[in-house]
């Protein structure tokens, strides 16, 4: 196969891409921008860097991202065998440490003999060469807008957090105490309670908080997946109670009392020493995180190594320009992968990565594409970005609603998710790829 195929991009999306076409024998050559350039959420040179959060959710596949990640292992995903081999305890969830994961990713990709990784930033889309797009929702400024003429489409933006994270040492665990929601897997989080008094005074300081301006930008859309805490609490005051404090599952220590309310944080790192403040996505000024965060009971001396910050993410109308294949409709050499596509959350971004590779493998090889099916959490991704009918596209996160509905009879939901992710691994199984 003398076919090379250029991927942009060495983010989840891309290495996946890049990998799944290497695995067919096919020369990829993959450009990265990093360590040249660095967008204003990425701080490591290593590949697949995660900004957000070191969680890759639910384990289990009653929960569809749970599903998506089995369906993932089945394809061979790169992502998910780095994933699994970095993994840090977390209860339900996949956690990974993440400096542990991207290292793991950037050595296998610059291992593999058939992916040259090339350093440089890509500011032109080539329509004559074999290309899968993969930069990501933090698209440099020259490459969004050659992207934007290329689609000749209107582009969409949202806004995105990543929460602060805290030394395991300066939590005072005379307050806090370590327990799993509910008490499911292991007690992997610490869960700093709060009266109603405590909270209610942390509620008032939170939504009268300075916020670092966002630049080049009039006016703050949101993405309901990943809110901003500080945007969440203004809905109200009782709205965190029902979010990211919600302290139901998490009884005090010897007792069956519930607190008021209950900020959680989970493993970041496999050493335990960082913890990540669970839903707490924010764009407050530094000065102001410290002094506000601090106000939760066992946080009052913590070490913040890392604050929160806000960032434009961008993502394509892709049901106007892209078909089930994360292929454009306008020009079959062309396709993107990742967050760009309109897919949420890191899985997602990587299964994304997987099925533009696999398909472009099959393009590039004169076999049959790979469709997907809307039986499968893959599928339901593919056929949700790519569906004509989405008026109002906004990113989504893989979710049981966008797969195929259960055809038997069912009453219980988790009996009912059960079944339909059975239904969808024995699908996946007998796909061609």
């Amino acid at each position: 196969m003398n076919t090379t195929v250029k991927v942009i991009g060495a983010g989840l999306a891309g290495c996946e891409a890049a990998w799944q076409l290497a695995k067919k024998n096919i020369k990829v050559k993959l450009y990265e921008m990093k360590p040249l350039k660095f967008s204003p959420a990425h701080k490591s040179k290593n590949f697949a860097e995660l900004v957000c959060s070191n969680s890759l959710r639910a384990a289990n596949i009653e929960n569809a991202v749970g599903l998506l990640k089995e369906e993932m292992r089945i394809a061979g995903s790169l992502i998910m065998e780095c994933a699994d081999e970095t993994r840090v305890p977390a209860g339900g969830a996949l956690a990974v440490d993440r400096e542990e994961f991207s290292a793991l990713v950037t050595k296998k990709i610059n291992e593999n003999p058939f992916i040259e990784v090339i350093c440089e930033e890509i500011t032109q889309i080539n329509p004559d060469e074999y290309t899968i797009i993969a930069s990501g929702p933090l698209t440099s400024d020259d490459l969004y807008e050659q992207i934007q003429s290329f689609l000749g489409d209107e582009y969409l933006h949202f806004f995105d957090a990543a929460a602060p994270i805290v030394t395991y040492e300066s939590i005072n665990m005379d307050k806090a105490y370590k327990k799993a929601r509910y008490n499911k897997g292991d007690a992997d989080y610490i869960n700093c309670s709060m009266t109603k008094e405590e909270y209610e005074s942390f509620w008032n300081e939170l939504v009268n908080a300075e916020v670092s301006p966002i630049h080049g930008a009039d006016k703050e859309i949101v993405f309901e997946g990943c809110m901003p805490v500080e945007t969440m609490a203004k809905r109200g005051k009782d709205t965190l109670l029902f979010g990211p404090l919600k302290p139901v599952g998490l009884e005090l220590p010897g007792t069956d009392k519930i607190p008021y309310a209950a900020v959680q944080l989970r493993m970041d790192n496999k050493e335990g020493s960082l913890y990540n403040m669970v839903g707490f996505q924010t764009h407050l000024k530094f000065g102001e995180q410290k002094r506000i965060f601090s106000m939760i009971p066992g946080l009052e001396n913590a070490e913040f190594v890392r604050y929160g910050v806000m960032h434009r993410n961008t993502f394509i109308n892709s049901p106007n320009v892209l078909n089930c294949f994360y292929q454009c409709k306008h020009n079959s050499k062309i396709f993107f992968a990742g967050q760009i596509t309109g897919v949420e959350g890191y899985i997602e971004s990587a299964s994304s990565g997987m099925v533009a590779g696999i398909n472009m493998a099959n393009l590039v090889s004169g076999k049959k594409m790979t469709d997907f099916p809307k039986e499968t959490a893959t599928g339901g991704l593919c056929h949700y970005i790519s569906d004509p009918s989405v008026k109002n596209f906004q990113p989504m996160n893989v979710t049981f609603g966008i797969i195929s509905p259960c055809d038997k009879k069912i009453r219980k939901k988790r009996e009912k998710n059960a079944y339909i992710a059975q239904r969808a691994i024995e699908t996946f199984k007998n796909l061609i790829f």
